[in-house]
């Protein structure tokens, strides 16, 4: 009877133990859309920390989390308000927050409430904790032929920082292109600023807006991202209009040895390496940034898109992500997008 009883009781125990151990091995997992609405999201991951932000219109704001799956649930703090009456009061743009050089640097775009004249601005941040301490504002940030400028992102490549950001040639709307420059610091521009990439193929030039509009149609490259794998580098780019379903991502490609201030050391891929997925239910996927999972080893890609066909480039864009892979020659598959509501594996935490 004690002997059944022993046996009995070391059943229980195990159960207990299996139920406990599969508790800590459970697979997180998240769902996309990662926010109601957002456009143009940016993720940094720094001491342990995910800091997010994507455009609002009239602020800058950043989510702090320790996981992006768990993004809905993480607190946003309003880090910077634009004084009335400047050239940068309104439509603040696709923000990036970047470490450099010691400090939190916060990229933007905004205008005086013309789209003409939308240019680029930074605010700067000693504090460790970009949601923290004060940020001052550092003011625009351009080239001397000062064109019409947004979306802009910033890297470093060889010990050298650059700035890349999609512009007009001219002083009229009618085509945006991909340019670099390099940068003396963090908020000063140190060279000519180089056009890398225009609108060429078909994918890249649906831009109709109408006969009532001026202009009636718009060639888009806009969005420009870096992404580095081993030697190479990959700059990865909306392109077509906002406002149509066929907003997509495409890509160039250079060695981390090229002069990058020279065009042909830019190879542009003849197809989109991202696009709107009818069957999953995902119009018009882009402005995207790149981030690793906590431990390290998962590559992410994060990005926004719309629910349905013919939202434009309205308040229904969310942010939305996904892991991707490597090919064997080299460059990245990030598959198509995944449909909304579905449970996916969250990216890995570090052990």
């Amino acid at each position: 009877m004690k002997v059944k009883k022993c046996l009995a009781g070391l059943v229980f125990l195990l159960i207990i133990a299996n139920a406990a151990l599969a508790q800590v091995h459970q697979i997180k997992t998240y769902t996309n859309p990662l926010l109601p609405a957002g456009a143009d999201p940016w993720v940094i991951y720094k001491d342990g920390c995910y800091y997010y932000t994507n455009s609002t219109g009239r602020n800058l704001t950043i989510w702090k989390t320790r996981n992006m799956a768990d993004l809905d649930k993480a607190k946003a703090t309003v880090v910077w308000v634009p004084p009335a009456g400047t050239a940068y009061s309104n439509e603040l743009w696709a923000p990036e927050l970047h470490y450099l050089q010691g400090k939190w640097y916060m990229y933007f775009a905004a205008d005086d409430g013309d789209n003409n004249h939308h240019r680029i601005y930074v605010i700067e941040n000693t504090a460790p904790d970009p949601t923290t301490g004060h940020w001052v504002f550092k003011g625009q940030v351009t080239d001397d032929t000062n064109k019409w400028a947004i979306d802009v992102s910033v890297f470093e490549n060889k010990g050298r920082l650059y700035m890349i950001w999609s512009g007009w040639e001219s002083d009229q709307n009618g085509e945006q292109d991909i340019y670099i420059a390099a940068l003396k610091d963090p908020y000063t521009v140190g060279s000519k600023r180089v056009r890398i990439s225009r609108p060429e193929f078909d994918w890249e030039q649906h831009g109709d807006l109408g006969k009532a509009s001026n202009p009636p149609h718009v060639n888009v490259n806009e969005g420009p991202e870096i992404l580095q794998h081993g030697d190479k580098l990959f700059l990865v780019y909306s392109a077509s209009g906002c406002w149509t379903d066929y907003y997509s991502l495409g890509m160039l490609t250079a060695t981390v040895d090229a002069n990058l201030l020279d065009p042909n050391s830019w190879r542009k891929f003849a197809r989109p390496v991202f696009m709107q997925s009818e069957a999953n239910g995902v119009y018009a996927p882009g402005h995207n940034s790149f981030f690793k999972s906590p431990d390290g080893k998962q590559d992410w890609i994060l990005y926004h898109a719309n629910p349905k066909p013919g939202c434009g480039c309205d308040g229904q864009r969310s942010p939305r992500m996904q892991q991707f892979t490597w090919r064997r020659d080299g460059t990245p598959d990030f598959g198509i997008p995944l449909k909304t509501g579905i449970a996916a594996p969250a990216p890995v935490e570090a052990r």
